[in-house]
């Protein structure tokens, strides 16, 4: 493993804990652009897997009193039904397309609220709407590693507190992303290199998450409610940037 492999890996490691230990998501959406440059994109993704749990853990604790069960059910539910989904499509899925699609709606999402002066206070919920949410996000969690875009958005809506906000969004993804590793095992897509590629963004992940959740503790909720709309748009930014310049670069 050569010197700029290795500072790309931290790169990617603090980026990503950081975003994580911020919002409670976005490790994918912030690392990806680092250790795609340094190692295959399976890699990349087992790698944020693993990485997205281990920043999870630590957020987790932070907001361990407001979790809410019962709320967790009415979204994790039919996840596991799109995880399901996810992995018999995942050889036939065009993920970049999804990736984009993705994008486009959280750039749409985030460019409207970020520029409103008013943030969005729904109170009313719909079961129906909670269950889709998360049916998206374990079958996007699946086949692209991006469980909590969706349902951050869908938080975002809401005059919530930041815990209550992050308690819904945190316990989701673990559950998810852990259920997407233990079938990446499972299909053998785990080598035994990865330990390594772990081993090295492992403290840096620390790191990132640690910083995040000291500023998420510092922010007042509705700080808080425009940072998630705020990186939310950065998130759409981001991933489609990436995915045109690697479709540019293709051709």
């Amino acid at each position: 493993m050569s010197f700029d492999v290795i500072m790309l890996i931290i790169a990617g490691a603090l980026a990503g804990g950081f975003a994580n230990g911020l919002a409670g998501f976005g490790t994918g959406l912030f690392a990806l652009g680092w250790w795609l440059a340094a190692m295959p994109p399976l890699d990349a993704v087992v790698t944020v897997v693993i990485m997205s749990l281990v920043g999870g853990l630590q957020g987790l604790y932070a907001v361990r009193n407001a979790i809410d069960k019962v709320e967790q059910i009415r979204f994790l539910a039919p996840a596991l039904v799109g995880i399901v989904i996810g992995y018999l499509l995942l050889d036939a899925v065009n993920v970049t397309m999804l990736k984009l699609l993705v994008a486009s709606l959280l750039i749409l999402f985030g460019g409207f609220f970020t520029f409103r002066k008013t943030l969005p206070k729904l109170t009313k919920r719909y079961l129906v709407a909670d269950m889709l949410v998360g049916f998206i996000g374990g079958l996007f969690g699946m086949v692209a590693g991006m469980s909590g875009a969706i349902l951050t958005m869908g938080c975002s809506l809401y005059d919530w507190s930041k815990a209550r906000r992050r308690a819904l969004v945190q316990p989701f993804n673990m559950i998810v992303l852990g259920t997407v590793l233990v079938l990446m095992a499972w299909r053998g897509s785990i080598g035994q290199h990865i330990w390594l590629i772990v081993a090295v963004a492992f403290p840096f992940s620390i790191i990132g998450t640690q910083t995040g959740i000291f500023m998420f503790r510092w922010l007042n909720d509705q700080q808080f409610q425009r940072l998630l709309i705020w990186l939310i748009l950065a998130s759409g930014l981001v991933l489609a940037g990436r995915e045109l310049t690697a479709i540019i670069v293709s051709r």
